[in-house]
């Protein structure tokens, strides 16, 4: 059994050894009272066989054993999981011993006697930590998979699996797409999987972004143009609609082209067909166009800012792309990557996730969406995030009730995501019985399969 597979359950177990039986009876007692659970050995042989079958979520043990040392047996638990906490006791003598310890990885050490609320609040302490660490691998075996699946389509939410089945279904059919998505979606990120799964991918994925070229070169750039075609055309420049031949064109922010240029546009959709400033020459064009928006087009045609006949043009197959608020069981996993990707390009260890920045991210409604969860990784990786997070501020939309049922589907939604769909788990994890959090699933209208 791995370590993952067996930390699922064991998370908040205790492992504590010593071969005095009136110390294991006696801490035994003191952990249990605080909530832990425990389980005590005399010698380390039989500790390590159990931790190897069922790793546990802390070691508590004695440096002194009758069969192998306390720091012997610190290196064999590090070669079962590095990470796995271990907490040494050590008599006055042995103090410089488990000083030395600490630098070869235990998490604390108490100097006998010790008073009880010591222990407890230490193992307290590498308990959270255990969860963390376990959490996070949860979530990085959940990303690899993701990532295997498809890099660019990060996220485990019913709403993205539906998105990246409805890509590649699409990206097959060679018909051109409108992509709509908020400020920081991910719209090129679609339209370059639309370009990527389809028969041209071996073709030019030409992008263009609309709205941040002025007017007086738009033209230049979509349509191309020959030498002396205007003042300053020293030499011919294909456009970007030629480039993309066999390919596919991209026009981001497709609602801040001018109206005198979405004529023209128009007319190469229609006709397939491009003709340059300064020639007549009408040169044909085998190319999808993806056009992304984060407007309501239809709405702004209806307006008359934006053609109605251009609108419905484009308006073949419609992506809309749903905003990391929806999907916030995303968030989690894609702040992980992000911070990974950030502390590797910075040269820094990846920063841990206290529960005041996992907090911020479940609150959060990112406006900017992965976009802003992205420059939020990087701030933090700097070790600037902590900074932006503030206490969470209580809910003030309806009655307590509403909003103490809110907090509580939240909670075990993520908990679910945590889980992988496992209730059991996550029964676990929240501390609740299994038909108890059953019946709450039932009644918060969630379905753990989802979540798998």
């Amino acid at each position: 059994m791995s370590v993952e597979e067996g930390a699922g359950g064991s998370a908040e177990r205790v492992v504590f050894i010593d071969d005095e039986t009136d110390v294991c009876r006696a801490n035994r007692q003191s952990l249990e009272l605080d909530g832990f659970t425990v389980e005590t050995f005399g010698a380390a042989g039989p500790a390590l066989a159990a931790i190897l079958a069922d790793p546990p979520g802390l070691v508590v043990t004695d440096v002194r054993l009758p069969d192998l040392d306390g720091i012997a047996l610190l290196g064999r638990i590090k070669a079962i999981d590095p990470e796995l906490p271990v907490i040494l006791i050590t008599g006055h003598g042995d103090i410089r011993m488990a000083v030395g310890a600490m630098r070869d990885g235990a998490y604390d050490f108490l100097a006998k006697p010790y008073p009880a609320e010591s222990l407890v609040a230490s193992a307290r302490r590498a308990l959270e930590r255990r969860r963390l660490v376990l959490e996070n691998r949860t979530l990085r075996a959940r990303l690899d998979a993701a990532v295997e699946e498809d890099p660019a389509f990060l996220g485990i939410s019913p709403e993205m699996v539906r998105l990246r089945r409805l890509v590649r279904e699409v990206a097959q059919a060679d018909v051109d797409v409108l992509v709509f998505g908020e400020t920081g979606s991910g719209k090129e990120v679609v339209a370059s999987a639309l370009h990527r799964w389809s028969r041209r991918a071996g073709r030019n994925f030409v992008a263009m972004n609309c709205g941040a070229l002025p007017d007086s070169v738009v033209e230049s750039e979509l349509f191309g143009h020959e030498a002396g075609a205007f003042t300053g055309a020293l030499k011919r420049r294909v456009g970007r609609i030629e480039h993309a031949q066999g390919g596919t064109l991209f026009l981001d922010e497709i609602e801040s082209m001018p109206l005198g240029l979405q004529v023209k546009l128009l007319r190469v959709l229609q006709e397939r067909a491009v003709e340059p400033l300064g020639t007549n020459e009408i040169r044909p064009i085998d190319m999808r166009v993806v056009a992304a928006t984060k407007v309501d087009l239809g709405q702004a045609a209806a307006q008359g800012t934006f053609r109605d006949d251009l609108y419905h043009r484009l308006n073949v197959i419609t992506i809309a792309i749903p905003p990391l608020r929806d999907r916030r069981e995303d968030v989690m996993l894609l702040f992980q990557e992000f911070l990974t990707r950030a502390a590797t390009r910075f040269g820094r260890e990846p920063a841990p996730i206290t529960p005041a920045v996992r907090e911020h991210l479940r609150r959060h409604d990112w406006p900017g969406n992965v976009r802003e969860l992205g420059h939020f990784a990087e701030r933090h990786a700097l070790g600037l995030g902590q900074n932006e997070v503030s206490p969470p501020e209580a809910a003030t939309a309806g009655t307590l009730a509403e909003q103490v049922d809110r907090f509580e589907r939240g909670l075990i939604r993520e908990e679910l995501i945590m889980a992988g769909g496992d209730v059991r788990i996550a029964a676990e994890s929240l501390g609740t019985p299994r038909k108890t959090l059953y019946d709450k699933i039932a009644r918060h209208g969630l379905t753990p399969t989802d979540y798998r």
